[in-house]
C-alpha cells in the first residue's frame, strides 16, 4: 500500500529538514569537505548557459533525494567575491578605513544575505502556497519547495547580477561617473540587463522545480484499488513499490520535462 499524506506525516518530513540545514551550516567553516571546483563550474554557466546548471540540479535530485545543493561552497566562494569587489570599490572611492569596513559588511549582510533570505521566503512560501497543484488521491507523497532550495535559487541569480553591477560596473565606473546621456544609458542599461537576468535565473529555478512535482502529482493520480498506477493515456495499471521514489517509471519524469 502506498504511504498516504497526514499531518502527522508532514511534521515528520519538516524535522528532517533541519539535521541537514545544520549540517548545512557547519560545513561552512570545513574547506576540505566543499567542492571548490564545481562551484566555480557552476558560476560559469549561469552567466552562459545556466540551463545547464539546473539540469544538474535534476540529476542531485536523482542521486540524493533533495533538490537544495549540501555543499555551501557557493555561497561561501560568493559572499569572498562580493567582499573583494566592495573592498575595490572602497579603495577607488573611499577615503576612510573604518567607513570602508561598515560598507563591506553591510553589503555581504544586506545586499547579499539578509535580501536573498527575504526574497527566498516569499518565493517559497508563494510556489508551496499557490503554485503547486494538489493532486486528490491519498496514495501521494506531498512534494513541496524546500526553503534551502529557493535560497540556492537566489544565490544562483543573484551571481551574474554580481558580475554585472559589481565587476563589469567597477572596470566602466570611470565612463559612468561622468556627466551626459551616454554614461547615463549606459548605467540604466546594465542595471536593466542585471535585474532582468536575475529574473530569468529566477524563472529558470522555478519553472523546473514545479514541473518536477507537476509530473510527480499527475503521474500518480490514476491509482488503482490495489496500488499499481496508470500512466496518462494507458489503460493499463502497472505495480509501484511502497515508496514513490523508487518506482520503476521515475525516469519519464525527467524525459517528459526535457521535452518542453
Amino acid at each position: 500500500m502506498l504511504p498516504t499524506v497526514s499531518k502527522g506525516r508532514s511534521s515528520s518530513s519538516t524535522s528532517r529538514t533541519n539535521p541537514m540545514f545544520v549540517q548545512y551550516l557547519r560545513r561552512i567553516i570545513k574547506w576540505q569537505q566543499m567542492d571548490i571546483e564545481y562551484t566555480f563550474w557552476q558560476m560559469l554557466h549561469l552567466c552562459t548557459s545556466p540551463k545547464v546548471v539546473y539540469q544538474h540540479t535534476k540529476y542531485h535530485k536523482q542521486t540524493k533525494n533533495q533538490w537544495a545543493r549540501d555543499d555551501p561552497a557557493f555561497v561561501v566562494i560568493c559572499s569572498l567575491l562580493l567582499a573583494v569587489a566592495t573592498l575595490a570599490y572602497c579603495v577607488a572611492y573611499d577615503h576612510s578605513t573604518a567607513h570602508a569596513v561598515f560598507v563591506v559588511i553591510s553589503v555581504l549582510l544586506f545586499h547579499f544575505l539578509v535580501t536573498g533570505m527575504l526574497l527566498a521566503t516569499f518565493c517559497w512560501f508563494l510556489t508551496n502556497a499557490y503554485l503547486r497543484e494538489e493532486a486528490p488521491n491519498s496514495h501521494v507523497v506531498e512534494q513541496r519547495v524546500e526553503w534551502l532550495y529557493a535560497f540556492d535559487v537566489h544565490c544562483n541569480s543573484f551571481f551574474p547580477l554580481f558580475v554585472m553591477l559589481y565587476v563589469i560596473h567597477y572596470f566602466l565606473s570611470p565612463l559612468l561617473v561622468a556627466h551626459g546621456f551616454i554614461p547615463v544609458l549606459l548605467s540604466n542599461l546594465l542595471f536593466m540587463v542585471a535585474a532582468s537576468y536575475y529574473h530569468y535565473l529566477n524563472f529558470l529555478g522555478y519553472d523546473g522545480k514545479l514541473k518536477a512535482l507537476l509530473v510527480t502529482d499527475k503521474f500518480l493520480l490514476n491509482t488503482g484499488p490495489d496500488g499499481s498506477i496508470a500512466l496518462s493515456g494507458e489503460d493499463h495499471l502497472f505495480p509501484i513499490s511502497n515508496r514513490c521514489c523508487h518506482c520503476p517509471f521515475s525516469h519519464l519524469y525527467f524525459e517528459w520535462i526535457q521535452s518542453f
